[in-house]
């Protein structure tokens, strides 16, 4: 696959992921009529269903990264070429920008506005090391293991998460710079998103050198870009060349 399909897959793949979770916040937000419970959980809901979708979308071409400590603890794994880090990065902070526009645009909201949302703390911080630590945690288990099961089980994980964190798992560095450009349920405070950031890079650090060590190195080309496996979802006569290893 070329470098210029997996960077587009990126950039795409992270513009609907924000259009979900904002969307959808806005959505809950306006129908459950006050009662956050009833709001986050159809956020979860949402954000689950859409990530199952996108990641067998763009899995076989990207990685179907979405997130940049994702693409961080992959190359540190050696799963893709480290020149590819930055672009990947890139791309995925510039639509996430674009799926928050997407999403306000669809609910008649200004292209961006500066969140107001409180996040911070130390609760949440550790929130943000925990939930980042299980992605990765997950990612690299599955990938290793069942590798088919990865999409299915990374939106399982991030579902649960927004319920068992106080911090409703944001786990992802371009989400976070995104979602302070919005002022609806999803959002966080400019001037909260350092500190999860911070909280997500060590959390994913952390992950990475445990899981790492847990599960021994799958073999070259047994996943596209450390993640789901090239012959999962896509057509048998281009099982041997859809992946992205480096």
């Amino acid at each position: 696959m070329t470098f210029a399909r997996r960077i587009v897959s990126e950039g795409l793949g992270t513009a609907f992921l924000l259009a979900v979770v904002v969307g959808s916040g806005i959505m809950a937000e306006r129908l459950a009529g006050g009662n956050v419970a009833l709001a986050l959980l159809a956020n979860a809901i949402a954000t689950g269903a859409g990530l199952v979708a996108l990641i067998l979308m763009f899995g076989t071409i990207s990685g179907a990264h979405f997130n940049p400590v994702v693409t961080l603890s992959e190359a540190w794994q050696k799963n893709m070429p480290r020149a590819e880090v930055l672009p990947y990065i890139a791309v995925q902070v510039a639509g996430a920008f674009a799926g928050v526009a997407a999403a306000h645009l669809m609910f008649g909201d200004p292209v961006f506005f500066a969140s107001e949302h409180v996040r911070t703390g130390p609760a949440q911080w550790w929130s943000e090391f925990v939930a980042t630590f299980g992605l990765i945690a997950v990612i690299i288990g599955c990938s290793r293991s069942r590798p088919s099961v990865t999409p299915f089980a990374v939106a399982a994980y991030i579902t649960a998460a927004y319920w068992f964190t106080s911090s409703t798992s944001f786990a992802n560095p371009a989400v976070t710079l995104a979602r302070s450009a919005t002022n609806t349920f999803a959002g966080i405070r400019p001037l909260d998103a350092p500190g999860f950031i911070a909280a997500q890079l060590l959390g994913a650090a952390v992950a990475t050198l445990v899981f790492c060590w847990l599960y021994p190195a799958a073999p070259v080309g047994a996943t596209v870009a450390g993640t789901v496996a090239p012959g999962d979802f896509a057509a048998p006569s281009t099982n041997k060349t859809e992946h992205s290893h480096g």
